[in-house]
């Protein structure tokens, strides 16, 4: 069976996290800025697909190799086995980045390399008019990097964090994947554990840590772009769909907790778990921060407050920050961790982080202050 070299696209900052779900898998890694490489099958690309939490993407790498003028791109990108990928028919449309190389007009670098694709398959399907490109979409990407080309096929099309379950949204929505990399950062263990969101909004963070607790794949209510795929098999696919539902955890209570000050949005946030099939795993509640009590121990909370940009009010957001130090200083046995893009964010939670990494919410450059809760 033929196998592919792949590559997971990824947010920065969660690399580690995607290249551990890989390995889980059973995949041997290669982690890169904003990626993580690895080889596999066409049911590999299936599973990646419909399993991977953390990516972005799931891109084929057709080919990669020098150039550093137009001819050097044209030729290298004709070599590859594109009648391989891309029917008669296709759709292949080009998009493209350049960096630190000699071809530095982006459009000049789709336009040859997708005149290359063309002759190749228009040479190999003995085409004298122009390709119809009116059936199945085959996305390419080419990538130069200091005059390396990098030729890639996605097989996802929209991003993985498109799960299809978020039908009512609030204000700057935390992505799904970044929502579960938050919760893989953790020590949580479902089984044993409570996990509480006192600010979930629109509820992504409780929903993946529901999906994350029941084994929920976070692809199974979407479609992918390799179904339009006539060399992959249809049947193939359903019978590595229905394997993902027959491994979901039904049993076992699970102590998921979501809060929010804001009704509306606990009400959309319900909506959001009902269309996961998730709502009677999680108790949401209309609840104040500053109103948050427990007498649970060894609990996690993972939760996004709004940042002084987000808010529109730095002093609001300064006020936030204390509360929740007031609230959750104390659970000295619960494990805390917040994301944010104040840099402020100890000084008004009123205690140092036990560790700050650095991750990107969409364009936001944001922190994700951790704080490990001692055993009790």
């Amino acid at each position: 069976m033929q196998k592919f070299n792949l590559m997971a696209t990824c947010a920065a900052g969660i690399e580690a996290v995607t290249a551990n779900e890989l390995k889980q898998m059973g995949y041997q890694v290669n982690v890169l800025n904003g990626m993580v490489l690895f080889s596999g099958t066409v049911a590999d690309i299936i599973k990646t697909n419909l399993w991977l939490r953390t990516a972005d993407r799931i891109k084929i790498i057709v080919g990669e190799f020098e150039a550093q003028t137009f001819d050097e791109l044209f030729e290298g990108t004709k070599a590859l086995p594109w009648e391989s990928l891309i029917p008669m028919d296709g759709e292949f449309p080009v998009a493209g980045r350049s960096k630190k190389s000699s071809l530095h007009s982006v459009p000049d670098v789709q336009a040859i390399t997708k005149k290359a694709i063309a002759t190749k398959l228009a040479s190999f399907y003995h085409r004298r008019t122009r390709l119809p490109e009116t059936e199945g979409l085959y996305p390419l990407e080419v990538r130069i990097n200091k005059n390396h080309v990098l030729e890639l096929l996605d097989t996802t099309g929209p991003s993985l964090f498109k799960r299809g379950y978020r039908i009512a949204k609030g204000e700057a929505p935390l992505k799904e994947n970044m929502a579960a990399a938050l919760i893989l950062f953790t020590n949580w263990h479902p089984e044993t554990m409570p996990f509480l969101d006192p600010m979930c909004g629109s509820g992504t963070i409780p929903i993946e840590a529901a999906m994350i607790a029941r084994n929920v794949a976070p692809g199974i209510k979407r479609s992918f772009a390799f179904e339009e795929w006539d060399w992959i098999s249809s049947d193939l696919v359903q019978e590595i769909r229905d394997e993902a539902v027959s491994v979901i955890k039904d049993e076992g209570e699970l102590h998921i907790q979501a809060s929010d000050v804001n009704g509306e949005m606990i009400n959309h946030a319900k909506v959001n778990a009902q269309a996961m099939g998730l709502l009677h795993d999680i108790q949401f509640k209309q609840l104040a921060v500053q109103d948050f009590k427990t007498t649970s121990t060894d609990g996690v909370v993972v939760t996004n407050p709004p940042y002084g940009q987000r808010l529109g009010d730095q002093e609001a957001a300064t006020k936030l920050y204390h509360d929740l130090g007031q609230v959750f200083r104390p659970l000295t046995t619960w494990s805390k961790y917040y994301l944010t893009s104040d840099l402020n964010f100890e000084k008004a939670y009123g205690q140092k982080a036990t560790k700050r990494r650095k991750l990107y919410n969409g364009q936001i450059r944001t922190d994700y202050f951790q704080y490990w809760g001692t055993k009790a």
